[in-house]
């Protein structure tokens, strides 16, 4: 590769098995740089990390998982970014793969986990609903749109920073981005293993937020093409009440009416989201000059 790599590895006490992904890292290739970004760990993270070769980057608190990809991503100088989990789920020895394919033109390869890749039936079921909403949204199939193990190249991934939630979701809103700006994605085949220590995720507190990436997943992408078939079902149900009403009263209802006006107000509240979120990216859009040419925004994509 004659592109500079840079590995960004967000750890929240992870003390205990940081090392053994470090070690397998430096094992199996050379990256020009490995940032570690501590989210607020009580437990010696950042300790663990201090190696030659390792850059610790701390946050005070915990900010999120999303908000340390964001901080390892302004702080690397790699041309290509590298993402991957602290708790050993991720296994360094398929990184070369993963930039290979990226060396085949794309600008985002994604880790998708096979079937015997660790995870929870319900966890499981909730990724199958997000890839298929994702392939039906963007028209390209979608094969692990919630997987942290990803390679991009970094002029790209930096567009979307402002994009990015600090919480778990990042992989998600990264994906939907590169689809939505036209980037090439690819997937390649990783085994996700069993994570070592306790997960940072919540069923409950956590499982309300992953509802909320279904939406996400449509406004990020093409809100008209979520919210117009909602839209479909309450008309249809308005005009099959109106027609029961018309023929056993032979008048219009309320109720027809409500059903009416609420189809109407969904498919309303999806074209305007659908232009705000053109206009979202098309702020996005404008990226940064060279930093020797002195100037601030550059020209517009």
């Amino acid at each position: 590769m004659t592109d500079s790599l840079s590995i960004i590895i967000p750890a929240k006490n992870e003390r205990t098995s940081l090392p053994g992904v470090l070690d397998e890292i430096f094992s199996c290739c050379s990256p020009l740089e490995v940032i570690v970004v501590d989210d607020g760990s009580t437990d010696g993270t950042a300790a663990a990390a201090s190696r030659e070769g390792v850059k610790v980057l701390r946050h005070p608190y915990s900010k999120g998982n999303g908000a340390a990809i964001k901080s390892g991503a302004r702080a690397a100088r790699g041309d290509i970014l590298l993402f991957m989990d602290a708790d050993g789920q991720h296994d360094p020895q398929d990184i070369p793969r993963l930039l290979a394919k990226l060396q085949e033109g794309y600008d985002l390869v994604v880790g998708a986990r096979g079937k015997g890749s660790q995870a929870s039936i319900g966890r499981g079921l909730a990724n199958k609903l997000y890839n298929g909403l994702a392939t039906y949204m963007t028209g390209h199939k979608v094969e692990d749109l919630t997987s942290g193990f990803r390679v991009a190249r970094a002029k790209r991934f930096r567009e979307f920073l402002s994009l990015l939630p600090n919480g778990f979701s990042y992989p998600t809103t990264s994906t939907m981005a590169f689809f939505r700006a036209g980037y090439s994605v690819a997937y390649e085949n990783i085994h996700a293993g069993r994570r070592e220590g306790k997960s940072h995720i919540s069923p409950l507190k956590d499982g309300i937020r992953f509802l909320l990436i279904i939406f996400k997943i449509g406004t990020l992408y093409s809100p008209l093409k979520l919210f117009f078939p909602l839209s479909v079902l309450p008309l249809l149900l308005g005009i099959g009440y109106y027609a029961f009403t018309y023929l056993s009263m032979g008048r219009f209802t309320n109720m027809s009416a409500l059903l009416f006006t609420t189809a109407l107000l969904i498919f309303l509240m999806g074209l305007v989201s659908e232009q705000i979120t053109q206009l979202m990216y098309k702020e996005v859009g404008f990226e940064e000059k060279d930093a020797d040419s002195g100037q601030g925004s550059g020209r517009q994509k």
